[in-house]
């Protein structure tokens, strides 16, 4: 999978290879190559703000993802731009300075853009686990029943503590579940299913009932979505 490390750390190598070489740093010119930039735009949502009302309400989704989301790519592409031009100053110590808020952003990014197709209005047929025979079936296999698959999640994701997410992940034909802390994101293995348990994703509904919005969203969950990947397609991912 391409996603944001492509991008940012494809001339890495050749930088190192200069401080650590005389060799290689005596061909170094006076102005470096520009690094390629890429402009990282929101996604729209695949469904209107109040769609997934009363599960999750428009005013959080229009906060989500007007105005976090968007911050995430805003800042993404500050940092990126700076990295470009730090790039093309040889200016390694600027690089590194920037990686953790690429990391931040871009990993806010990209999981955002994973969590909004999981999501789906709980009047679709896309809400029911029978859009997802073969995702189904995996779980099934696996953890016995859909129930006891539902409450391993659930009670990983009451367990993280702070921000973070909670992943179901397919790696190697089978399921496994995940945490990442604040904006990490998944970068092995291909994702099924993703909640934002950042409290800004339902602090304004539930207050401080995580175990409500929990069951708020499985009532929304895109099942189809989760076959779609489950089964080797992409939804949702970030690309350059």
């Amino acid at each position: 999978m391409q996603l944001l490390s492509s991008l940012l750390f494809a001339q890495l190598p050749s930088l190192i290879a200069n401080l650590t070489s005389p060799t290689a740093a005596s061909t170094v010119t006076a102005t470096a190559p520009a690094m390629a930039t890429h402009t990282f735009t929101l996604p729209p949502l695949p469904y209107e703000y109040n769609a997934l009302e009363p599960h999750i309400s428009e005013q959080i989704m229009k906060l989500h993802h007007d105005k976090h989301h968007q911050a995430y790519v805003t800042n993404l592409n500050a940092a990126t731009a700076s990295q470009s031009e730090a790039f093309k100053n040889n200016d390694v110590k600027a690089e590194i300075a920037l990686q953790s808020a690429i990391k931040f952003h871009g990993g806010g990014h990209i999981n955002h853009s994973l969590f909004w197709p999981s999501l789906c209005p709980s009047s679709s047929p896309c809400s029911s686990p029978s859009s997802a025979p073969s995702f189904v079936a995996a779980i099934e296999s696996q953890y016995g029943s859909l129930d006891t698959f539902k409450d391993a999640y659930n009670k990983l994701l009451m367990g993280i503590q702070g921000s973070g997410w909670g992943w179901i992940v397919k790696r190697n034909g089978r399921i496994e579940m995940e945490v990442t802390k604040d904006q990490d994101p998944i970068t092995t293995g291909e994702v099924v299913l993703g909640v934002d348990m950042w409290e800004h994703a339902y602090y304004l509904q539930y207050w401080n009932d995580k175990a409500a919005y929990i069951k708020g969203v499985w009532e929304v969950i895109n099942w189809e979505t989760a076959e779609k990947r489950w089964g080797g397609k992409k939804v949702g991912d970030v690309r350059v």
